[in-house]
């Protein structure tokens, strides 16, 4: 793999074409394992163009989404992260469970280009076609209580919501308590599943899935969530955005992840709140209840007042908000 990256990035920094036995010089090693490394980037989706005498040049990385790549911009403490890469699973969260069960080690990330069964909150399933969307599940193993762990979800969904602001330039919203919203439509979606060990209060592991739409499918969303649905582009995605916009979502999630427990990321989700000052319908269990949503507390909790005048703090439970005031924000996201 190490080869494959020096390959890589010779080819990135040349100028021009770069002849193999001029890579094998650089590198120590043989002319055919530079010709095994160039075979492997073109596999990945890397365009390369080999001439005879005239050596190895990149045409292309555009869209292409690999291990490597997304390991080369890793930094800080997400510098340790293993990275895997697949074409198709069922769902992340589902393989890298099994993964965890099996003593996969805390950092492992795997990253999909097509999810079969992808799974959201309640049992619902997140559309997950191929080459639309960035579809990421993060292996834990915390040191702290379940109790603290459940702000895991939060850190996530400030990482991603940040992620967002600095490839879009745009302001990413959150609707609690794992949804990021863009432009007024829902482009991510976050599930965090836990094994607990009820021994020491504490979780045997932890998996944080994302899914975040990049681009809308081919004919659009389906029936059932395009109200709701959007994508970070409605356009052409800029040249290797699926990349840099996976180390930056596990770059941010794990310089919260380090310090959870201070919760550094609270002020940033907050102040992200698309629910703060709006009337909402919230369900917990068969019990459904208006109210107008106050805020967020330093623990996640929706701070509601229900229209007895009660005030209530809830840490689950699904929230409805009125269509029209989301065609308003999308109405004022275009005006912008």
């Amino acid at each position: 793999m190490a080869v494959t990256e020096d390959i890589l990035d010779l080819l990135e920094s040349a100028e021009g074409p770069v002849s193999g036995e001029e890579m094998a010089e650089k590198l120590g090693i043989s002319r055919n394992s530079v010709w095994k490394a160039v075979g492997k980037l073109k596999e990945a989706g890397y365009e390369i163009e080999a001439g005879t005498n005239r050596g190895y040049r990149l045409i292309s990385s555009h869209n292409v989404l690999t291990p490597q790549g997304v390991r080369r911009l890793l930094s800080g403490p997400a510098k340790g992260c293993a990275i895997d890469v697949r074409d198709s699973v069922t769902s992340t969260n589902t393989v890298l469970k099994a993964i965890a069960e099996q003593g996969g080690a805390e950092g492992m990330i795997l990253i999909a280009h097509q999810q079969t069964q992808g799974k959201g909150r309640l049992g619902r399933t997140f559309l997950s076609p191929k080459g639309t969307g960035l579809y990421i599940s993060i292996l834990l193993r915390p040191k702290f209580s379940a109790e603290e762990s459940l702000c895991i979800t939060t850190a996530a969904a400030v990482a991603v919501a940040e992620a967002i602001d600095e490839a879009t330039g745009q302001h990413a919203m959150i609707k609690w308590v794992n949804d990021v919203y863009l432009r007024g439509r829902k482009v991510c979606g976050i599930l965090t599943e836990a094994s607990v060990d009820f021994e020491n209060s504490g979780l045997n592991y932890a998996i944080v899935g994302i899914g975040v739409n990049i681009q809308e499918p081919l004919g659009g969303f389906a029936p059932e969530i395009r109200d709701v649905a959007g994508a970070l582009y409605q356009g052409e995605v800029p040249s290797g955005m699926r990349t840099k916009l996976a180390a930056e979502i596990v770059n941010r999630f794990f310089g919260f992840y380090t310090d959870l427990t201070q919760r550094p990321f609270m002020k940033s989700y907050r102040e992200r709140s698309l629910l703060t000052g709006l009337e909402v319908t919230f369900a917990q269990g068969e019990s459904i209840q208006e109210g107008l949503v106050l805020g967020v507390d330093d623990e996640a909790r929706l701070r509601v007042r229900l229209k007895s005048g009660e005030e209530r703090l809830f840490s689950a439970g699904e929230v409805n908000i009125k269509k029209d005031f989301l065609e308003k924000l999308r109405q004022e996201e275009r005006e912008a």
